[in-house]
């Protein structure tokens, strides 16, 4: 199994035409996933990739039976995209877009509480690489070719650091289920917590790592749900040991602006809920074969 998405979720892209979503989308298509149209307002009625393009997400929807959007759309207008899509019923929005303002995205998740939980959209990202379920289907904008299927879960802030540990893992021989990047704002629409509650209760998922950065209560968080609810071995990583206070570093969310916020303190957390704690961005793939041979 997986989470999120499989191969036969029919997504739909927001932004469709545009040169970024057109490249992404070629090569969603040729990785397998079920890419049934795209969303260019003033575009509808017209065909793109061979796929038909609507001018709202809700025409989309009503036609194609879509699940899920994969969003590029800029910042300006990202808002007003994800709270569409939630009108329209989708069950989930990954949205890639860098730069959305943080007051933006808190309008969009008050929005979403207009919803009961089982009918409401989950939100992946913004400033994330995006969701892929190795082997399945994909819904951003990573390499694919790094993923082999498996049983391990990734739920990552930085997409880089997403690759990497997917990569250690192959070249360790070990798969993955689902690879999901949370996105590094400080306004997310999904946090660490939501995703380890859905690989908990996948049943191929044997083990999870989680890789966060300095700013925020989010691996904090988690690593306190894990010792109190989690049945499977978990991995953190915290990356910037050597980022200074008070300086924003790369994320909009990585800077340390209170006590628990750098990276040496969210480790320390997490060793003491029962974490395995990678030493270092080199050792992430290392650390989940110590911590599935543990379990095993």
């Amino acid at each position: 199994m997986s989470i999120l998405i499989d191969a036969t979720t029919p997504v739909i892209l927001q932004g469709f035409t545009g040169d970024k979503a057109t490249f992404h989308a070629k090569e969603m298509i040729a990785y397998g996933t079920n890419v049934v149209g795209g969303v260019t307002p003033g575009k509808g009625g017209q065909a793109h990739l061979d796929r038909p393009v609507f001018n709202t997400v809700k025409d989309a929807v009503q036609a194609t039976g879509a699940e899920a959007s994969l969003a590029f759309v800029p910042p300006p207008y990202a808002a007003d995209a994800l709270m569409e899509a939630a009108d329209a019923g989708l069950r989930l929005v990954c949205i890639i877009t860098d730069g959305i303002p943080a007051q933006d995205m808190m309008r969009v998740k008050r929005y979403l509480w207009r919803y009961p939980k089982p009918k409401r959209t989950t939100i992946v990202g913004p400033n994330c690489a995006g969701i892929i379920s190795a082997g399945k289907a994909m819904l951003g904008i990573m390499p694919s070719n790094i993923y082999i299927p498996g049983s391990v879960g990734i739920v990552s802030r930085s997409g880089t650091l997403g690759y990497e540990a997917g990569a250690q893992m192959k070249a360790l021989g070990i798969g993955v289920t689902t690879s999901v990047g949370i996105g590094g704002d400080p306004i997310n629409g999904s946090s660490f917590l939501d995703h380890l509650m859905l690989f908990e209760q996948d049943p191929e998922t044997k083990a999870v790592i989680i890789i966060g950065e300095i700013g925020g209560p989010q691996e904090s968080e988690a690593a306190r749900w894990v010792k109190e609810n989690m049945t499977k071995p978990v991995v953190g990583y915290v990356a910037g040991l050597t980022a200074p206070k008070g300086r924003r570093m790369g994320h909009a969310g990585a800077i340390i602006s209170a006590e628990g916020d750098t990276a040496a303190e969210k480790a320390q957390i997490m060793k003491s809920y029962g974490l395995f704690v990678a030493p270092s961005a080199a050792e992430l793939g290392s650390t989940v074969a110590l911590a599935l041979a543990k379990a095993n």
